[in-house]
């Protein structure tokens, strides 16, 4: 079987990365982005961001309207790059007339397989997600989450070194989410890159080594959970008193780009300030005691993942766009 280089660091490599459909709306815009090999990354945002868009592109079932990049080495859309490649749509089907264990059979056909291989492929991913006992049953009368697994399978009888996951969990019970992040880590342990495209923000948070926040068909942030949590880091600063009353305090804030609220009694105030530089805090708590408030407390706190995620969806201007367009 085709290999892509082992000496290639990135499994995506995304210079400029451009999309516009026939009626004009433009789903990715010069979008930049990097995924490691043998990592789960997960890209984030609200429907109509581009996330579908850019799965069909890297996967070559849509073209880009203009491209600068590669995928495990080759270029975007290249025949032969398809081939190492594994995709789970965001609503997948099959024949009605089929069993769990044809539709396996016939994603070996369409790779290739002798009836051998490909019948202990199909065994070995039906066992592997939890599908063995109802590989004669039709997928029609699955679960969501049975569907999902079966699909991931499909997307695994090549024996492809990257999967596309769009939407995994999108309306699975609680039992088949955990069943589901349990398989995509057994992928990873099996050296496969895997791209999850997901709105849920919770179930990337606890499977992803890395991931990126995309509005208007571009990211506007990317990294660890860890890396962008403590890259919003922030100060709070509690004070006693109202300060809202304070206007040299209040334009002192706005001037350092915090936020002040209070509590419910009115009789104390919390300044935000978005940064982790100590020093810009100074400022601040001088006024504070020069202004003869009692300073109760300046302590680092960091956004949640939804937090993170809303700033950044309110920052980069999200607006509607059709993520599944027809080309």
């Amino acid at each position: 079987m085709m290999t892509a280089s082992a000496s290639i660091e990135h499994a995506i490599d995304l210079k400029a990365i451009s999309k516009v459909y026939p009626n004009g709306v433009q789903a990715l815009d010069g979008l930049t982005l990097k995924v490691r090999k043998g990592e789960i990354f997960g890209l984030l945002g609200p429907n109509g961001a581009g996330k579908s868009t850019l799965i069909k592109c890297l996967t070559g079932l849509v073209h880009p309207t203009s491209c600068r990049g590669s995928v495990l080495g080759y270029p975007v859309g290249d025949p032969q790059v398809c081939r190492l490649l594994g995709y789970l749509p965001e609503n997948a089907t099959w024949p009605e007339h089929m069993t769990a264990e044809q539709a396996l059979d016939f994603a070996g056909r369409l790779h290739g397989l002798s009836p051998k291989a490909r019948r202990e492929r199909a065994i070995d991913l039906m066992r592997a997600a939890g599908l063995e006992a109802w590989r004669h049953d039709r997928p029609r009368h699955f679960s969501k989450g049975m569907r999902q697994r079966l699909g991931v399978a499909y997307a695994l009888m090549g024996d492809p070194e990257m999967v596309f996951l769009d939407e995994p969990t999108d309306g699975v019970d609680p039992v088949g989410r955990k069943e589901m992040r349990d398989l995509i880590r057994s992928l990873k342990r099996e050296g496969k890159t895997i791209f999850i495209n997901s709105h849920l923000l919770g179930e990337l948070e606890m499977v992803c080594d890395r991931m990126a926040i995309l509005t208007r068909g571009r990211v506007v942030r990317h990294g660890s959970l860890e890396e962008l949590t403590l890259e919003s880091c922030r100060y709070e600063v509690s004070v006693s008193g109202n300060l809202s009353q304070d206007s040299g305090m209040v334009d002192l804030v706005q001037r350092l780009g915090g936020t002040l609220n209070l509590s419910a009694d009115r009789m104390e105030s919390r300044i935000y300030l978005p940064t982790r530089r100590p020093h810009l805090v100074q400022p601040v708590v001088d006024a504070v005691r020069r202004q003869g408030y009692l300073l109760l407390s300046v302590t680092p706190a960091r956004q949640s993942l939804e937090e993170l995620f809303i700033e950044a969806i309110r920052g980069g201007g999200a607006h509607d766009l059709l993520d599944d367009v027809q080309d």
